[in-house]
């Protein structure tokens, strides 16, 4: 049974939509249940002029179907597994389950433990630690509390009880990931992989043989490690980076973080929560650098300039070394511009949170002619790697931090599942613009899509209009009711066509509250639809449906409105009607020699 995908990206051309939707009309094995329909744009709904749609279709799957047909074990073409994964964190599983779904014979090799940096040095140690740290910050806020009738004793916290949690939750997220692709047939091989030539691959651990193994094809996602900066001396005690820091072996009294992105917010949130001071060293000018300038500001009014933490921006941390011998850490700090010396710090700790580098080493790269890129391994729009000369590596993907393209680990899975789509038939482009992201900490930063400058800059090159809408939580029910109005969301989009380009949020919840904008950006659904959206009331969620219906779109129709499912029947219909005027006239042939 074949089927149809419509990829969201506005990197898919409309030709290649036009030739999957013709390719329905033409295909005698399509039926209604096989179709899935994902953000249909109205080029998708043109059937092309040219009588050769189904021919350039069957161009694009060549090569790939026969993957599909391997199922239960079986591997067609020789090859010891379908598909073979170096790296077993969060991408490495998600493409993983997705290809046994897929009927895919699949093996991941992990040289460590399986979950990567998410699950072991990421993601999930640090929302245990920010759990505590929210419930810290509550029970320490004495009007917070009061507003609400209660009276709370001096609150204290158990430094290793806290580091244990971290500790305990990473593990059991470790089994239930690797007990998910056991109890799914993938063979989880253990030791480093490297690729040694075309769809061939080898393993081991130090000391011993390597193994060698085939796959059709093969998916790199090996991930990322601490970027330190060079004239930093990283001890693991006193200057430390997050790896180490979700350790908790120490609440230093003044710890300096070298960094204002993800990282370092989260981890002066949970600094300050315990007790410590911070400082910030930022080597741009301003504070938060990645978020969109409107909700850094408030942010920095809200989780910086109350709470005990000073900065200084534009500035290189040029040397850093270790306390020892009764000395304290000892920061030497420039001017990021002239490079001038600008002071001296003295302090506990030094967390290093100046982001992450591709763990692409030792992947045997040159063995198949590819280059990397400031450590990055190359690849296009669908993930497949380029080699030095330009050109695509059959077979060959690569997906998550190592590919630098969106270092999230939520991403590197979307790549992964994108990824086995393509190898299973099914032509897919994942539109990165519609990934969203979010900063735990108290209260939550989220986003997705394009920020006010960005947005700007795109409608200055491209000729449309920007407008900007724009909600508070102080007006939100449920936020009140929890006595925490901070906050805002806000709305970039086109007021001509209703076209989302961005949300940002502020306030309580944000990383739940963002998935209904990111969802929609996916789905290609326009303001002008989601603002008829109904939401229960009184929830946090009403802070979108009031920006959604905040906004002033001009144009009154949209693509959701025209494709409704009465439309996409008809066209359904059609393609079956001229599929049965087809098979009938085949056999007037037939009947006439019968006949006479």
């Amino acid at each position: 049974m074949a089927s149809l995908s419509i990829s969201l990206s506005s990197n898919l051309s409309a030709t290649r939509s036009s030739n999957s939707i013709s390719d329905l009309y033409l295909s005698s094995s399509i039926s209604p249940q096989s179709l899935r329909f994902c953000g249909l744009r109205r080029a998708a709904f043109t059937p092309l002029k040219s009588s050769s749609s189904k021919q350039l279709v069957s161009k694009q799957c060549r090569g790939k179907l026969s993957v599909c047909a391997s199922a239960n074990g079986t591997v067609s073409g020789g090859f010891d597994y379908d598909l073979v994964i170096i790296g077993a964190g969060v991408g490495g599983h998600g493409a993983a389950l997705h290809a046994v779904e897929k009927g895919l014979k699949t093996a991941i090799i992990e040289g460590d433990v399986v979950g990567g940096t998410c699950v072991n040095r990421g993601c999930v140690p640090s929302k245990a630690l920010l759990a505590v740290s929210g419930r810290m910050r509550e029970l320490q806020n004495e009007h917070h509390m009061k507003a609400f009738g209660l009276q709370v004793a001096a609150a204290g916290y158990d430094r290793q009880a806290v580091a244990d949690h971290a500790n305990n939750l990473a593990s059991k997220i470790r089994n239930n990931l690797t007990n998910s692709m056991k109890n799914l047939g993938v063979d989880i091989l253990t030791g480093v992989g490297s690729v040694v030539g075309p769809q061939k691959v080898k393993y081991g651990k130090a000391g011993l043989p390597d193994t060698t193994i085939t796959a059709k094809n093969i998916i790199i996602a090996t991930g990322s490690v601490p970027f330190v900066p060079k004239g930093v001396e990283v001890d693991g005690k006193t200057v430390i980076t997050s790896d180490h820091a979700l350790k908790l072996e120490t609440v230093p009294e003044w710890i300096v973080i070298v960094g204002s992105g993800y990282i370092g917010l989260e981890f002066s949130d949970v600094y300050t929560a315990l007790g410590s001071e911070v400082t910030f060293v930022e080597a741009l000018d301003q504070l938060m650098p990645g978020f969109d300038p409107e909700i850094g500001k408030l942010a920095q009014r809200v989780l910086i300039n109350p709470r005990k933490i000073d900065y200084h921006t534009g500035v290189f941390a040029s040397k850093i070394t270790p306390a020892k011998d009764g000395k304290p850490v000892l920061i030497e700090l420039i001017d990021a511009k002239t490079k001038e010396p600008k002071d001296t710090l003295e302090v506990d700790a030094a967390l290093i949170a100046t982001g992450r580098a591709p763990f692409t080493k030792g992947l045997g790269l040159e063995n198949i002619n590819v280059e990397t890129q400031r450590g990055f391994i190359p690849v296009d729009e669908r993930m497949q790697v380029i080699d030095a000369n330009g050109t695509l590596v059959p077979h060959l993907y690569c997906i998550g931090d190592a590919n630098g393209k969106l270092m999230l680990a939520h991403a590197a899975s979307a790549q992964g599942i994108s990824v086995v789509e393509q190898v299973t038939g099914h032509d897919h482009v994942l539109n990165h613009l519609s990934i969203p992201a979010a900063c735990f900490t108290h209260p939550e930063i989220s986003m997705v899509g394009l920020t006010e400058p960005q947005a700007r800059e795109k409608a200055e090159k491209e000729g449309f209009e920007v407008s900007i809408a724009k909600t508070s939580f102080k007006a939100n029910t449920k936020a009140l009711a929890e006595n925490e109005g901070e906050g805002i969301a806000k709305l970039i989009y086109r007021p001509d066509n209703g076209e989302i380009l961005g949300v940002h949020i502020f306030g309580l919840h944000a990383a739940d509250l963002i998935h209904e904008a990111s969802n929609a950006m996916a789905l290609g659904t326009r303001i002008q639809d989601i603002k008829f959206a109904v939401h229960a009331h009184p929830t946090l969620s009403e802070v979108l449906d009031e920006l959604f219906k905040s906004a002033k779109v001009r144009g009154t129709a949209s693509l959701a409105t025209e494709l409704r499912f009465s439309h996409i029947l008809h066209w359904l219909k059609l393609g079956f009607l001229v599929q049965l005027v087809s098979q009938f006239l085949s056999k007037i042939p037939i009947l006439v020699q019968k006949h006479t």
